[in-house]
Formats: C-alpha cells, structure tokens, sequence
C-alpha cells in the first residue's frame, strides 16, 4: 500500500512516475464492469473529482447502471516528513445498481485515496486528484 500512495502523491506535485501502469480515468462515471482490466484482479486507477454541484463538495459517483456510495467514515492516515505533514484519506465505496436512495447493493467495492496538505504545500490542490482501488 505504501508505494500506492508513493505513485498518488508523486501524480500530485506533477514528479515523474516510475512506470505508467496506472490509467487515469473518470472511474466514478464507470460502472464496475466496464473498468479496464482483469476483473478479478485488484486494479488502480487515477481521476479527478467530479462535483455533483458547481459550487458544492459532494463527489458525482453517478454510472449509467447506478451508483457508487460512500460507506463508513473516512479512514485518515498521516505520514510525517520534516515539518510538513502529509493526510492520506481513505474512503470505501460500495457499487449499487439502480437510482438513490433506492438503489440495491453490489459486491463491487471500491477504495478511495486523496491527499491533504499542511503548510506550503496547501497550494497544491490535491483534493482534486484521486487514487482508486
């Protein structure tokens, strides 16, 4: 997991990645199935938050066949370099076929990664940029 989040803070700040292995795609505007890759393997992607409204901070995670939700809280990881503090969030998401509240549950579930940044670095805009898995 650590070089996951190694490969989403170097995409962050534009550093060169080791190798392009991981698609950068609008996987909230995907359903499950149709995601690049061997279905049953674990696949990483990247992608850009899509707001459901133009001035709000709700994610848009609506497919053609449903929906992605969020399930439990947020999970925070904190890493620490010098005096600079680096969040890693990880929220699980859960595919539902048909439309909210209504929809019915999947198997299909999905970690999301994102960063937040303290200090000099906060004009980055990290939030923006995801890491799904």
């Amino acid at each position: 997991m650590e070089l996951v989040l190694q490969y989403l803070k170097r995409k962050v700040f534009s550093c060169p990645l080791p190798a392009s292995i991981i698609p950068e795609l609008h996987v909230c505007k995907s359903d499950p199935w149709d995601l690049p890759g061997d279905l049953e393997q674990e696949r990483y992607f990247f992608s850009t938050k899509v707001a459901k409204y133009p001035n709000g901070n709700r994610s848009n995670r609506a497919t053609n066949s449903g929906y992605w939700k969020a399930t439990g809280l947020d999970k925070q990881i904190v890493t620490s370099k010098g005096n600079n503090q680096v969040f890693e969030m990880n929220k699980t998401l859960v595919f539902c076929r048909g439309k909210p509240p209504y929809g019915s549950r999947t198997d299909w579930i999905m970690h999301e990664y994102r960063l937040i940044l303290n200090g000099s670095q906060s004009k980055v805009r990290p939030n923006k940029l995801l890491l799904f898995m």
